[in-house]
């Protein structure tokens, strides 16, 4: 485990959190991404590292408030394409908007917000290196000031005569953390950020955190497993009506998997409750 962590560069979930963790580097990365500055940060960190078994699904999002104005940053590192990106960038949006709304609050006080994915691929394949979304009127082709912003950044863009160079330089970091052939001065954002790589991997309380996130991840695994498990046999039982308060009890608290795949065939042979229950 502890090579594993050795391993580990700014482009696993992890590692971009664990980099982002420190508020200064969190804000200077959101002034390059953005092109507009950014004033002193706070990360909500119950946000940005999420391990409590509680919670369906370890998150590793980073969320960042800018202190004077309130301005909200959510930024993830994305290394596969999933099939939902957008509908996540709308559902993130939801909850940020849930999270800074006091109830009873003009909506006049609800700060912006950004939603921003760094892409290990082209999210919407034309080879940008950023597409910046934002709500428009489809009539008048207006944009609506309604303070939220989608940024959805790409290591394999082919426009940099569009972007910032320090822009292209973090992407390409992104994409290759190990390649060193384009320019980095000192003080190049990739530097900034792989100084921060070196010292987390040097620092034994990250490298405990990582081993407690794997286990989580395993734990998490194997609860889905066992759970599909024991929503197989009850669909198999259902067939034959209303399945009976002590079996389903039964099912419900039974962890172990071999035993639930014996259920399973039995309740597939099964002719009644009553025969299920005897193979129990």
């Amino acid at each position: 485990m502890a090579k594993e962590f050795q391993k580990l560069t700014i482009k696993d979930p992890f590692m971009f959190a664990a980099v982002m963790n420190d508020e200064e580097t969190c804000r200077r990365m959101l002034e390059t991404i953005l092109e507009m500055q950014i004033l002193e940060v706070t990360i909500v960190t119950e946000k940005t590292m999420d391990y409590h078994p509680d919670y369906r699904g370890v998150r590793l999002d980073v969320l960042a408030v800018e202190n004077k104005t309130e301005r909200r940053f959510n930024v993830e590192m994305q290394v596969k394409p999933p099939k939902n990106l957008l509908r996540r960038c709308r559902f993130y949006h939801s909850g940020m908007d849930m999270n800074a709304l006091p109830s009873g609050t003009d909506y006049n006080e609800l700060p912006d917000a950004y939603v921003i994915f760094i892409c290990d691929f082209d999210p919407l394949g034309k080879k940008l290196y950023r597409y910046r979304c934002q709500m428009t009127c489809e009539e008048t082709g207006e944009l609506l000031n309604d303070g939220s912003r989608t940024i959805l950044l790409s290591t394999k863009g082919t426009n940099p005569q569009d972007v910032p160079t320090e822009l292209v330089h973090f992407l390409k970091y992104v994409g290759h953390p190990d390649d060193r052939s384009f320019s980095m001065s000192r003080n190049d954002l990739p530097n900034f950020l792989d100084q921060r790589v070196v010292a987390i991997k040097q620092e034994r309380s990250w490298e405990a955190k990582y081993m407690l996130f794997r286990e989580m991840l395993r734990d998490e695994r194997e609860e889905g497993r066992i759970d599909g498990l024991k929503d197989t046999i009850m669909d198999f039982l259902s067939e034959q009506g209303e399945v009976p308060r002590d079996i389903h009890e039964q099912i419900i608290h039974e962890n172990d998997e071999l035993v639930l795949k014996k259920w399973i065939r039995s309740a597939l042979k099964a002719e009644s409750f009553d025969e299920f229950r005897q193979s129990m």
